[in-house]
């Protein structure tokens, strides 16, 4: 009698655990999306990653300062600000992949902190995309795809995985982002 109990608790738990979607592991690299280190923008600041991101869910995007979508720094700012205290992490990337970040990091620096008050976490610019991209954008294109153009968004939840992309024509409080968000909270 305990033996057939067992067996009906055992039994439905072995195989939902070989049943579980893929996505629910992020396979190599995932748990260590963020097992890098990265310099602050316009800083001498190093950041390890993991210790900022690990187990907490981010907002990625890959910015220029130069882009038509440049703007979005206000939303960005404006989920930043509505989420942190809930957990959420954004950390802005600036690349120059599009041909539209600026020459100087300075001049990147002042687009973002005092021209839109930004007060995420921004990085010195990285290569968001080919065989030169940062580990780090290597690592969501596996799980997902390579930014197309500036400001393409991805929620990552607390594991490292990859759960929503957004094209840089989606603001970052479009409904569907921010529902995507509030599911990884």
């Amino acid at each position: 009698m305990l033996l057939q109990s067992l067996r009906h608790l055992v039994l439905p738990a072995a195989i939902a655990a070989l049943c579980a979607p893929a996505l629910a592991d992020p396979g190599p690299g995932g748990a260590a999306m963020f097992d890098h280190e990265l310099r602050r923008l316009h800083s001498d600041e190093v950041v390890k990653l993991g210790e900022r991101f690990a187990g907490q869910p981010v907002l990625v995007v890959n910015t220029a300062s130069h882009c038509g979508f440049t703007d979005q720094f206000r939303e960005l700012e404006a989920v930043h600000r509505k989420y942190k205290d809930r957990g959420l992490k954004v950390a802005g990337f600036p690349s120059d992949d599009f041909r539209q970040e600026a020459n100087d990091e300075a001049r990147t620096a002042e687009v973002c902190f005092e021209n839109f008050g930004v007060t995420f976490d921004m990085f010195a610019p990285i290569a968001v995309t080919g065989d030169q991209a940062h580990p780090l954008f290597r690592e969501i294109a596996r799980q997902s795809s390579a930014p197309r153009w500036n400001f393409h968004k991805y929620v990552i939840d607390r594991s490292g995985r990859v759960v929503a992309a957004f094209p840089s024509r989606v603001k970052p409080d479009a409904p569907e982002v921010l529902k995507a968000i509030e599911q990884v909270l």
